[in-house]
């Protein structure tokens, strides 16, 4: 592993210097009714980059009027003009990826090439969202009896609240008010408060693509739940889409059932990582990398617990410790840099405590293990071995570039080890058995699986997960329809 320091660059101030930095509410940027500001830090420097209006309940509340009072208009648009917005959109994004991708890099902390990545994948959701807008489709027929015709049609459900976590900092929010947009939802939208300027160049950017005022109303804050909670107990709002930690997501639908409001859930994960004797040990240890350290762990689909044959245990390890060991840690901003730092002091502080506990219950640190000697948040990518099923980072999102393997010797002991978890996001395995992959893919209790592969988020797929780890999906097909209420008109035949 090799290190660099650095700077914020003059680069990335200037490309954060164009962002607004207001509240947005009723098509106007504003300050908050407070005056209050918080800063955002760059993770790589340690270094205040910008400040941000920092919204209240009197500032939320005049969100969530907006939202309620311009739903009606809204939903009366006409699906092309919708699906037009979006596309605008996904052209504008993509003709500055360059310049979101350094403004992401500077406030979250992955390296640029990775932040490009995450750019295109952020914009794609607006392409695909695009299209689904103008096929809202409904159904005709008749009961059984042939007495009554039945009319199925699908309306929006209305004014949605929108909120989203920090590692994905753009893509979260896409994923969200594209499908909004499509089905004709006005919104309010509190992004993370330690990510919020890409959040707030998207708003520009959806406003040069022509989204009428109103219909997307955004309230940073320190304190989310003085925003949050004025609209979840507003009455105006009908639908909370959250991505973030099971335990606020609890809280969320505690709150929703107080107005029956519908609720989309993108929780925690625990994903275990399972490679057969068979597999093709390269492909697997390429696969391992993708689904560890993209974001540099900090990701609700990271590879969180490594299970290994016991054959192969010993050489997996090896060579995924080789391969972690030789990556370029340093400011995402800078060239050759493989892995950023973590998004702020207390997230490292708990990866060393993960790290420390194992290490204190018989696991082997194969390599990394420790913060670099330098500024800034970082954490060495880092292989343990031997690690006991007891060890604290088994039964906890890591959010670190950590990597636990532990063997394992038959596939129903692998079965129950990899299911025996609250959360239920997504699983990956490497096996050449074609019988053994549709076996485990059905075994797994998760919402997603990868089979020989790291990667498993895509637009045109529906992204979610099971037991804690949530309600409802993000993309494909079915993207849409959490946005949307079905209507059922009887007629009478005469």
């Amino acid at each position: 592993m090799t290190t660099q320091t650095s700077t914020t660059s003059q680069a990335a101030r200037d490309a954060v210097a164009k962002v607004s930095t207001g509240l947005f509410i009723d098509g106007q940027w504003s300050e908050a009714a407070s005056g209050a500001r918080f800063n955002v830090v760059n993770p790589a420097t340690e270094e205040v980059i910008a400040t941000v209006a920092d919204g209240g309940p009197e500032d939320a509340q005049r969100a969530i009027e907006t939202a309620g009072r311009v739903q009606k208009e809204w939903a009366a648009t006409a699906p092309r003009e919708r699906s037009e917005i979006l596309r605008r959109a996904y052209d504008l994004i993509m003709a500055r990826q360059d310049e979101l991708a350094l403004i992401m890099t500077t406030e979250m902390g992955k390296p640029l090439a990775e932040a490009k990545g995450e750019v295109a994948y952020a914009a794609e959701f607006f392409r695909w969202f695009s299209e689904e807008a103008v096929r809202i489709g409904g159904d005709f027929s008749s009961t059984g009896d042939g007495k009554t015709r039945i009319l199925v049609s699908k309306e929006p459900v209305g004014p949605c609240v929108l909120v989203t976590p920090w590692n994905f900092p753009l893509a979260m929010g896409t994923r969200k008010i594209g499908p909004a947009i499509a089905a004709g939802c006005t919104m309010v939208f509190k992004p993370a408060n330690l990510t919020p300027l890409s959040s707030l160049a998207l708003v520009d950017i959806l406003i040069e693509a022509g989204l009428p005022a109103g219909v997307l109303n955004v309230v940073c804050t320190s304190k989310a739940s003085s925003v949050v909670s004025p609209w979840m107990s507003s009455g105006i709002a009908r639908k909370v889409s959250f991505t973030g930690s099971t335990a606020v997501g609890v809280r969320l639908l505690e709150q929703a059932a107080e107005h029956v409001m519908r609720s989309s859930m993108e929780l925690g994960g625990n994903a275990p990582f399972i490679v057969f004797e068979d597999a093709d040990l390269d492909r697997a240890v390429e696969g391992a990398v993708a689904a560890k350290m993209r974001n540099m762990g900090e990701a609700c689909t990271a590879a969180n617990r490594l299970f290994v044959k016991r054959s192969v245990a010993d050489e997996f390890a090896r060579r995924l410790a080789e391969r972690l060991g030789a990556l370029t840690v340093g400011d995402g901003a800078e060239p050759g840099t493989d892995v950023g730092p973590l998004v702020e002091e207390k997230a490292l502080t708990k990866v060393q405590e993960l790290v420390d506990d194992a290490v204190a219950k018989g696991a082997e640190v194969v390599c990394g293990g420790a913060r670099p000697e330098r500024p800034g948040y970082f954490y060495a990518p880092t292989v343990l071995s031997g690690v006991s099923p007891e060890s604290d980072l088994m039964n906890e999102e890591i959010f670190g570039p950590v990597a636990p393997v532990v063997p394992f010797d038959t596939e129903e002991e692998v079965t129950r080890l990899a299911n025996d978890t609250p959360w239920g996001l997504v699983g990956y395995l490497f096996t050449q058995d074609v019988d053994r992959g549709f076996r485990m893919g059905e075994a797994l209790e998760v919402g997603m699986v990868g089979l020989n592969t790291g990667i498993v988020s895509n637009p045109a797929a529906p992204f979610g997960g099971i037991k804690a780890s949530g309600l409802g999906r993000e993309g494909g097909r079915v993207g849409i329809e959490e946005f949307l209420e079905t209507k059922y008109l009887a007629m009478p035949r005469t």
